[in-house]
């Protein structure tokens, strides 16, 4: 798929070229989506936001190429839109309190584990981090992406990273790390 092609003839009122490009990436921008809604009818409002958003600003568009990291810009920048107006945009450590003794809990019959312990222990970070991580590490995006999508300096999403995963690493017991040899050190 040539996607500065696509784009030129989008840009010339072509709308099936553009429909074209952006099925080719819905299930990464659904991903995207439901990361900041949380929920599968909110994310889907979200694209259908961002369809409409890129049929009008198309023309705006000055690199084909840009066309997945604008896109996926302006479906960040439309849920955090929705969510301001459903008044639910607010930092994560206030929205739920979880203890860490519930990552202790012993009982087999706890949710997908793996899943759950993750968005458990994010929901510790502060929002900026929990963003900058998700979409680093659920959506690999790399680093200049990600401010670019946020509009936020790039030594700034390196270091919420940064601190983000320091936290996380002293939330589960992070003082010990493997060295290049594949040694544990540490406590």
């Amino acid at each position: 798929m040539n996607v500065s092609h696509l784009v030129k003839q989008a840009k010339k009122g072509n709308k099936e070229a553009l429909l074209q490009i952006i099925m080719a990436y819905q299930d990464a921008y659904y991903r995207l989506a439901y990361t900041y809604m949380g929920n599968e009818h909110d994310a889907m409002d979200a694209m259908e936001d961002m369809i409409v958003t890129l049929y009008e600003k198309i023309d705006q568009l000055q690199k084909g190429e840009a066309f997945y990291n604008w896109s996926k810009t302006i479906l960040v920048n439309r849920c955090k839109t929705i969510l301001r107006k459903k008044g639910r945009f607010f930092p994560l450590e206030d929205e739920q309190e979880q203890s860490l003794a519930s990552f202790a809990d012993d009982n087999p019959y706890r949710h997908k584990e793996s899943e759950l312990d993750m968005q458990v222990l994010l929901s510790h970070l502060n929002a900026q981090q929990r963003e900058a991580i998700e979409l680093r590490y659920v959506h690999d995006l790399p680093y200049q992406t990600i401010a670019d999508m946020t509009g936020t300096p790039l030594g700034t999403i390196k270091s919420r990273i940064s601190q983000g995963i320091q936290k996380l690493k002293a939330m589960i017991g992070g003082d010990r790390y493997e060295d290049d040899r594949g040694e544990f050190r540490g406590i």
